[in-house]
């Protein structure tokens, strides 16, 4: 028989866990929600700090695992995974396994601070301008800005907001230590796909490349999906109750690692052959120039994310994107790729200068007609593309958007980020829009598509979509086939129709 020990996220308690664990105990297993120092734990927690939420958790351990002899099972909701890593670091050789409910991954040396949601918040507090010990909690209409409410009954909501509790900042701040001796516990992670991620998002990820998610998909990690949003707990208990089960069991899908001779989707080769062109390099811009004489229109490539930051090549050296490039190059334009730093989800705004200084530095070039310039965004970057649509400058002639995100992810910041095109759309007055629409996309980022268009369809704006019917996200590198030609074919060919109109 298994010990659950469960640790509640940021703003709440041991009260959040009620019904499922009376499922849990119901089944015949030992649960213990954990009280944390300065939400409902012991008095006087105003002021702790991450290790004092980690004592908490192990002091539960030590209770449990030296009374009961049970399997002890760790499970951490949102902010709740930090302390319960720390504790299982720890104390690696009581726990059997740690659950990451809807939650990030903690490392060392990374304050739990980097998955605050609310950016804004996050950047208070980053800069010390917060203005004190404890983070207010939210009122009832603000939980969404600490992730979705889907499936949450409107009974569970107000209670959830009338026990709130201010979180101290500490323990947002306090960095994370590790020993690394919490790497040999099995994991498993349970993900709320009503808070935009699923399985699916994960393997995606680790197709990208990405080094923590490809260790993750190599250590055995199991993975299950809850169709709800980020409070299961409340939203769907029974159902929780039973993924927790099989979880300690070891039951869970699988990730399947990449092979050793596996290349990262983003290495692999653009999906036709395109002629060399010569290349200039300014500040994070690489130029790809036609061989007409002349200033010429440029098209300018902007790629998605979040990228890490270790992560090399980087993008502009991708095939994707100098196959981008290249080919607008041999069609006479200017073909731009760009490096931004889009590493986390709170990295927007310094992302959308990084764009902006680019644009800068290729508009300024003497071979770019600087009245004449394109910008295509790609997946995770298109959020960028909102700044662009809401305010067009006249210079700009098109904005495209290849599998984008239109929409912020629920788990991606507060809904009322103003990285937003589905909204900014409305303020696109006669700016055409080239879209390329992925019919087998992950379900999560389809819906922001579609929002986009309605969106789209009720202002009238200009939009051409481009379907590639039986392409998946990243098709240009992993659906080589005729149709997914066809479509960057025809996306180009608009594109470049509404940039050299004229000339």
């Amino acid at each position: 028989m298994t010990s659950f020990i469960l640790v509640a996220g940021a703003f709440t308690g041991a009260h959040v866990w009620e019904e499922t664990a009376a499922h849990l105990a119901a089944a015949g297993a030992d649960v213990h929600p954990v009280a944390l120092a300065g939400l409902d734990g012991p008095a006087g927690g105003a002021d702790a700090g991450l290790d004092r939420h980690i004592a908490d958790v192990v002091a539960v351990i030590d209770a449990v695992g030296g009374a009961s002899g049970r399997e002890v099972v760790l499970v951490g909701h949102d902010y709740g995974i930090h302390p319960v890593v720390g504790a299982a670091d720890r104390r690696a050789g009581r726990v059997a396994r740690i659950v990451y409910l809807d939650s990030g991954l903690p490392r060392d040396g990374v304050p739990a601070l980097a998955a605050v949601p609310d950016q804004a918040l996050r950047a208070r507090l980053a800069e010390g301008t917060h203005g004190g010990g404890a983070v207010p909690p939210p009122d009832r209409a603000g939980w969404q800005r600490w992730g979705s409410t889907a499936g949450v009954p409107e009974e569970a909501l107000d209670r959830l907001t009338a026990l709130a509790a201010p979180h101290p900042v500490g323990t947002l701040l306090q960095p994370l230590r590790l020993t690394g001796a919490v790497a040999a516990v099995p994991a498993t992670g349970v993900l709320c796909t009503g808070n935009g991620t699923s399985i699916e998002l994960v393997r995606m990820l680790v197709r990208s490349g990405d080094p923590a998610v490809r260790a993750l998909a190599g250590s055995g990690a199991r993975f299950f999906e809850l169709a709800t949003g980020h409070w299961p707990m409340l939203s769907c208990p029974a159902d929780l109750a039973r993924v927790l089960l099989r979880a300690a069991s070891g039951e869970g899908d699988l990730l399947r690692p990449p092979g050793e001779d596996e290349p990262a989707a983003h290495t692999r080769p653009f999906l036709f052959e395109v002629p060399e062109a010569a290349r200039v390099r300014k500040e994070n811009a690489d130029l790809y120039l036609p061989a007409a004489r002349g200033p010429r229109p440029a098209v300018v490539f902007v790629h998605g994310g979040p990228v890490p930051a270790d992560v090399r090549p980087t993008p502009r050296e991708w095939p994707l994107f100098t196959g981008y490039a290249r080919y607008a190059a041999e069609l006479g334009v200017v073909g731009v790729s760009v490096d931004h730093r889009l590493h986390g989800l709170g990295d927007f705004e310094r992302a959308a200068a990084d764009v902006a200084a680019a644009v800068d530095v290729v508009r300024a070039d003497r071979r770019v007609d600087a009245d004449r310039v394109a910008l295509w965004f790609f997946s995770g970057g298109s959020l960028l593309a909102a700044d662009w649509l809401s305010a067009p400058p006249v210079w700009l002639r098109c904005l495209a958007a290849t599998y984008p995100v239109m929409v912020p992810l629920p788990n991606w910041g507060p809904a009322d980020s103003h990285f937003h095109p589905a909204r900014a759309v409305a303020h696109a007055g006669a700016l055409p829009v080239v879209l390329t629409r992925v019919g087998l996309e992950l379900p999560e980022i389809a819906a922001t598509v579609e929002e986009f268009l309605a969106s789209a369809e009720d202002c009238g704006a200009r939009v051409e979509v481009v379907d590639v019917p039986h392409g998946h996200h990243g098709f240009e590198t992993r659906d080589p086939t005729d149709a997914s030609r066809a479509a960057v074919r025809q996306a180009m060919r608009s594109v470049l129709t509404h940039l050299t109109d004229g000339v």
